[in-house]
């Protein structure tokens, strides 16, 4: 489908409407949402401003800056892959090629893993955390945010990941309190942490070809395939998680869709106390699984 022309003198207003309308043709989950936010970057311009200039005429750049744009999505390029940034836990992280968009389902983890916190005290109290797989740092800073006396740890087997970490650590002035190493999920780390968290690759090697064009063309294929069976990632993590965990510590892992009751019994086998039932995400899906050390 051809995406649409813009052309200068065209409003704002009118130009959301032309690309929302294209959107919703071709298939696009939120055609107004991702239209807004589309002609506010091309514009330079926030939703306030946007409403408030709703009748400004696009220049010539502005109009074919717009069209680009338009295209880019049409091709079900994630919006926040075209304009490079994602709000996650109310930090605005950068997204780069390497790292998976973070997604509001992932946001249920953080709760899950803040409600580990509590059984040992107030949050302050934990000093020592780590986050295999740690993609763009959205998990690991979200709750660095959260937890002010604890220093975090992000590991990932893709170097360019940890960069784009390490960029939204000094994004969000939480450098001094994350540090960020090459290895495969906890294979380098000493261990004696708290809490581990881990969002890892779960979608079976066969049903990547299945996901939406915004997942399956576009996000890094070695964060999606999760083996055979989609459990490879964490079985791995099981076999090292009492290594890695302090007595009493906590390990939190996100679940694909109908998991919960294979990751658990991934998890018990190793010798972990699971927590039951897994946390739901606001579409009722578990999501967050929570297991515990002995002491």
């Amino acid at each position: 489908m051809k995406a649409p022309a813009i052309a200068p003198g065209t409003t704002v207003a009118a130009a959301r409407r032309v690309l929302a309308a294209a959107f919703r043709a071709c298939g696009v989950d939120t055609p107004e949402a991702d239209a807004r936010i589309l002609v506010g970057h091309a514009v330079a311009l926030d939703h306030a401003g946007l409403a408030s200039a709703s009748e400004r005429l696009l220049s010539k750049s502005e109009a074919l800056a717009v069209t680009a744009l338009a295209a880019r999505r049409q091709a079900r390029e994630p919006v926040a892959r075209i304009v490079g940034v994602k709000e996650f836990w109310d930090l605005e992280l950068v997204v780069t090629p390497a790292v998976l968009v973070p997604r509001p389902d992932t946001e249920t983890l953080v709760e899950a893993a803040l409600a580990a916190c509590r059984p040992r005290g107030v949050r302050q109290g934990v000093q020592l955390l780590a986050d295999l797989g740690v993609g763009s740092g959205a998990l690991l800073l979200a709750l660095l945010s959260e937890l002010d006396d604890a220093f975090g740890i992000g590991t990932d087997r893709s170097t360019a990941a940890i960069d784009t970490a390490c960029v939204n650590a000094r994004r969000h002035a939480l450098q001094a309190r994350s540090a960020f190493v090459a290895c495969d999920y906890g294979s380098a780390l000493a261990g004696g942490f708290d809490l581990v968290v881990s969002n890892p690759p779960y979608i079976p090697t066969n049903h990547i070809a299945t996901l939406a064009p915004e997942v399956r063309d576009f996000e890094p294929r070695a964060a999606l395939d999760g083996g055979n069976d989609g459990l490879d990632a964490y079985r791995a993590i099981a076999a090292d998680a009492e290594r890695l965990l302090a007595p009493g510590g906590a390990l939190v892992l996100e679940l694909g869709i109908g998991q919960a009751d294979m990751v658990t019994g991934v998890l018990a086998a190793a010798g972990l106390n699971v927590e039951s039932p897994a946390r739901n995400d606001l579409a009722g899906i578990p999501r967050a699984l929570t297991a515990w050390r002995k002491p």
